[in-house]
């Protein structure tokens, strides 16, 4: 049994992606995901989905390469945001206070035993969309449905590469108060991957263990559809617009998640995900702990890892 989160985060928030190639890059998130732009500064585009409360999901910036510069998660409110500071201080690793992307109040920046980068704040702005296409009909909804591309609907979850995965996970639960909700365990103790989640979600950040022995790199970002079948009109989507698809679709045995991992222009892997809508509700869960047994049998339903998954990451190296 593993203690439950502490609920302190409330949920992953947006991230920011860094392209070598920003106007494909922008193409792919805008034309085939169906994200829409929401304003810019500098060399950054901010863009959101279409169900995102928040004011951006994603801030896509030109760089020379490619990968993750930072993950934003909103707190639970103002004191619960002071309580995950002073024990982030407490563990060392704190940046400090800085100012908020657009429509975002002091946000503390900190990094993850690894190096990721990761900013925690509670004061938000409430998207209002403007008038026309893109105000929706129901007044609980944050946009319309904008009907272009795959059309996601929000982000799901960030897969960091570690190379150490387990002070990772610990910091998560530990320090930011999440919980293991599953893991695969290697045959000579290694612990290979991690899934963690801060609500009822089944995870919102993952850590899967560096093949190349660097720091700081990204696996994937996810992004959530309506329907598995969605997931199947998102490979055609791909297909026609000459987007690179990895694998899938198809449905993983750990968290069952229906997916597709395709490559944006930039080189980012972006997993097309659907959870079915699958819960972890039991205050009292026990980490689902798979063996390297198990894992090469490979997904739910027998195909096979594809060796990719095991060697591409960003940056590259």
């Amino acid at each position: 049994m593993s203690r439950p989160p502490l609920h302190d985060v409330a949920h992953l928030a947006y991230i920011e992606l860094l392209t070598p190639e920003p106007e494909k890059s922008l193409w792919f998130f805008t034309e085939v995901l169906g994200l829409t732009a929401n304003g810019g500064e500098g060399n950054s585009v901010y863009l959101r989905t279409w169900d995102d409360y928040e004011r951006h999901t994603l801030k896509l910036t030109a760089h020379d390469t490619s990968g993750i510069r930072r993950t934003g998660l909103r707190a639970e409110s103002a004191g619960a945001l002071g309580a995950r500071v002073r024990a982030i201080e407490a563990a060392g690793l704190g940046i400090g206070w800085k100012d908020g992307d657009p429509g975002i109040g002091p946000t503390y920046a900190f990094r993850d035993p690894d190096g990721h980068e990761i900013d925690l704040y509670w004061e938000t702005e409430w998207y209002s969309p403007p008038t026309g296409d893109l105000r929706p009909a129901l007044k609980n909804q944050a946009q319309a449905y904008p009907g272009r591309g795959v059309s996601v609907r929000r982000l799901d979850h960030v897969n960091y590469l570690a190379r150490d995965v387990r002070p990772c996970g610990e910091f998560v639960a530990d320090v930011l108060g999440g919980r293991v909700t599953e893991q695969i365990v290697l045959d000579d103790g290694t612990l290979s991957a991690q899934w963690l989640h801060f609500a009822q979600k089944s995870y919102d950040l993952v850590y899967t263990q560096d093949w190349t022995g660097s720091a700081g790199r990204l696996h994937h970002v996810a992004f959530s559809t309506d329907t598995r079948e969605d997931i199947l009109r998102a490979a055609d989507i791909c297909l026609d617009r000459g987007v690179f698809i990895e694998t899938g679709p198809h449905k993983h045995a750990i968290q069952q998640t229906f997916f597709l991992y395709v490559y944006e222009p930039g080189g980012n892997r972006i997993e097309l995900c659907n959870p079915v809508g699958r819960l972890v509700m039991a205050p009292d869960w026990r980490t689902i702990t798979w063996t390297e047994t198990e894992r090469a049998k490979g997904q739910a339903w027998g195909l096979k890892t594809i060796e990719s998954f095991h060697t591409h990451g960003t940056p590259p190296v």
